[in-house]
């Protein structure tokens, strides 16, 4: 029987735990946001066996008198930290490719629909629907959410477990800081509007919904709901 703890490597994202430079800078989009998902998918199954042991990325694995912990499978531990270490790395390279790829996409579809727009207003019509269909191609997901407590503001607006985070008010994958983003829009917006964009296994397009974080909503928190980083 196969092994639940041993990490799994992605194909496709990586090679032996680094992007490949020579060649990924003619990568189209949807390349580069397929190996995003890729190396988002591995990390998240490299967490689980952290989690699996009930460590993290910083837990101590040695005793008070520096021997290896004898109730964690130490070197499994250490294995995959480094491994996480390299696709966060990979993933930090991807997300500067895809944001630099997203630059020239969209002054592209400028340029072009300007060039347009001077024959015909469909023309410009059409053009300006290739933008808006570009920036919902491009949604990139910052956050999970891992659970939802029953009657919360975040049941209420509609989110659900699994959903991927490509926006939370103010905050987005650029900005969002750990989540502390995500954090300062809930306090600064508590009994007001938060618009929540987020891609959902079943649905081919981003899904937007109106989120109002409250205290009185009978637990704990303004959300009612729980986010990992992603």
């Amino acid at each position: 029987m196969d092994n639940v703890h041993t990490p799994t490597v992605g194909s496709g994202a990586t090679t032996n735990g680094t992007v490949q430079n020579g060649g990924q800078e003619r990568a189209s989009l949807t390349e580069l946001m397929a190996k995003k998902d890729s190396i988002e998918s591995e990390l998240s199954a490299l967490g689980s066996v952290l989690d699996s042991h009930g460590v993290n990325m910083n837990t101590g694995l040695t005793t008070f008198d520096g021997f290896p912990r004898a109730d964690i499978d130490v070197a499994q531990i250490r294995t995959t930290r480094a491994r996480i270490i390299r696709l966060r790395n990979d993933y930090k390279t991807v997300m500067a490719m895809i944001e630099d790829g997203l630059h020239t996409h969209h002054e592209q579809l400028q340029e072009r629909s300007s060039s347009t727009a001077s024959t015909s207003r469909p023309a410009a019509a059409s053009g300006s629907s290739q933008v808006s269909d570009s920036n919902q191609a491009v949604e990139v997901s910052f956050a999970k959410v891992n659970s939802i407590a029953s009657g919360s503001p975040a049941e209420t607006a509609g989110l659900k477990v699994g959903d991927r985070v490509t926006v939370f008010g103010a905050a987005n994958w650029m900005n969002h800081e750990k989540l502390s983003k995500v954090a300062q829009v809930v306090s600064e917006n508590e009994g007001r509007q938060v618009l929540v964009k987020v891609l959902r296994a079943e649905s081919a397009e981003p899904i937007s919904m109106h989120l109002i974080p409250r205290r009185d909503w009978g637990g704990r928190g303004m959300l009612g709901c729980h986010l990992l980083p992603i």
